[in-house]
């Protein structure tokens, strides 16, 4: 009796704190919208990849100790894996200067200098570390959590613990370089082994958004109409006597929200309702930022409407078209730093005005960054460097115009406060209001997550 009473105070305690209803694992199929595990402020994010790796020396980590080591090797006690082979040169200081930027101060390299205009918006962590050298699996980890294919991405759990507040459009929106997609296609945006209602779907910046998203004339409307009802009741007989249901389940609602997407779609990544103020401040129309402000300004428009997760990648195919700096920093840094810096900026400014940056987390980072040494003698590249890069987020929940973590005094590698990719996720779940701990999916027997319970929240980069 007596245990009994106190479990009965245990329980209440617990179902007020809304423990029963967060270990439920988001049960359902659905992209029904549903409650986090705590109340937050973000309702949508958007996470801007640099796909290839940017440096993070000449970007974000000013190192000054690497002019006075100029041209020197690097020191023998940096443990150092060459990947791939390549050539291992000199120390070598940033290409561009660092400025100070807002109130806070926060250094940014001349590679940016409209984001830096925003520096009190930024949290910018340095010291970020990964597992991987190679691009495929290491855009692979920074996207799933894991360097393996065949486990569902960030913007999948996102999508299975939060679902959607728009049953138009997809809970989870990617959107590709015309140059190509990361090296590892799909599976940076796959559900993996979840239902693949909760897969990303590709966007396009123009045209139809997504291809084939209409049917032949004679298909459209009623006759459209009663073709879906009438396989929907072929599929559901089909559902009735079999057990292992659940692509089928999903396929079923994704013919639904492909038919209501022909009309809200188009409409969301038509830019001729902006204002020609607002498409020029993206540098829409205009080169090199046409295209990757048009994705941003989407992107914002999909947020508006309830999107849930949108990413949108800089860099396509492979090395030089990506942000991946074998050849030169300055070279490539310069091309693709022009094709995003005014965008973003237009992005974090164009959110904060319409009041829509209080509740959308806007993340910015590559698969990894750069070594503080060129390829060889007298060659301005620098190699893969998993040990220690930058990211930075803003937006909702996020403690503007602060630093977190630092690398060494070479920029090699993460040595204070040191934020594994699990920690980025686990992150960007609480900022979204999910405990990583507490989202899981069961599959194979075991509670799957997306940091395997690994991660560690940075409650330091909070506001």
């Amino acid at each position: 009796m007596g245990g009994g009473f106190s479990g009965l105070a245990l329980t209440s305690l617990l179902s007020g704190s809304g423990f029963f209803t967060s270990k439920a694992s988001a049960q359902g199929k659905t992209l029904a919208p549903r409650p986090g595990h705590f109340k937050t402020r973000a309702k949508s994010c958007i996470f801007l990849m640099m796909n290839g790796g940017p440096s993070q020396v000449d970007t974000f980590d000013y190192k000054p100790e690497l002019r006075r080591h100029a041209g020197k090797s690097l020191p023998r006690d940096k443990k150092y894996i060459n990947s791939g082979g390549r050539r291992v040169g000199f120390l070598t200081p940033n290409w561009r200067p660092f400025r100070p930027g807002g109130k806070s101060g926060i250094l940014v390299s001349d590679f940016f200098p409209n984001i830096r205009k925003h520096a009190d918006k930024l949290a910018v962590i340095r010291s970020c570390h990964a597992d991987s050298h190679a691009h495929g699996s290491a855009l692979v980890q920074m996207n799933t959590g894991m360097p393996l294919i065949g486990r569902p991405s960030l913007g999948s759990w996102v999508a299975y613990g939060l679902g959607s507040e728009n049953d138009s459009l997809p809970a989870y929106v990617v959107m590709l370089d015309k140059r190509g997609g990361p090296i590892s296609g799909m599976p940076n945006w796959s559900s993996g082994f979840m239902p693949a209602t909760y897969q990303g779907t590709l966007f396009r910046p123009s045209g139809s958004p997504i291809l084939d998203l209409s049917g032949p004339g004679q298909f459209r409307g009623q006759a459209q109409r009663n073709q879906l009802e009438f396989l929907d009741k072929l599929n559901r007989r089909h559902l009735l006597v079999r057990e292992k249901t659940g692509e089928l389940a999903a396929r079923i609602q994704n013919y639904e929200l492909a038919y209501r997407m022909q009309a809200e779609a188009p409409e969301a990544v038509d830019l001729s309702a902006e204002s020609g103020q607002t498409l020029e401040a993206y540098g829409v129309g205009k080169s090199p930022t046409d295209e990757f402000g048009k994705n941003c300004l989407v992107a914002r428009r999909l947020v508006e409407r309830g999107v849930r997760f949108i990413q949108l990648y800089s860099g396509g195919g492979h090395l030089e078209e990506t942000w991946d700096a074998h050849e030169s920093i300055e070279k490539n840094h310069g091309r693709h730093g022009l094709e995003v810096d005014q965008p973003i900026a237009a992005l974090l400014d164009d959110l904060d005005q319409r009041g829509l940056l209080d509740e959308t987390l806007v993340v910015w980072g590559g698969e990894f960054g750069r070594m503080p040494f060129s390829e060889g003698k007298d060659a301005p590249g620098r190699n893969h460097n998993p040990y220690g890069f930058s990211m930075w987020m803003a937006g909702a929940g996020v403690k503007g115009g602060t630093v977190h973590g630092e690398t060494d005094e070479l920029g090699f590698e993460a040595v204070v406060d040191r934020v594994h990719v699990h920690d980025i996720h686990a992150t960007i779940l609480h900022l979204m209001g999910i405990d990583h701990e507490l989202l899981t999916y069961f599959h194979q027997g075991r509670q799957e997550s997306l940091t395997d319970v690994h991660g560690k929240v940075i409650h330091e980069i909070m506001a």
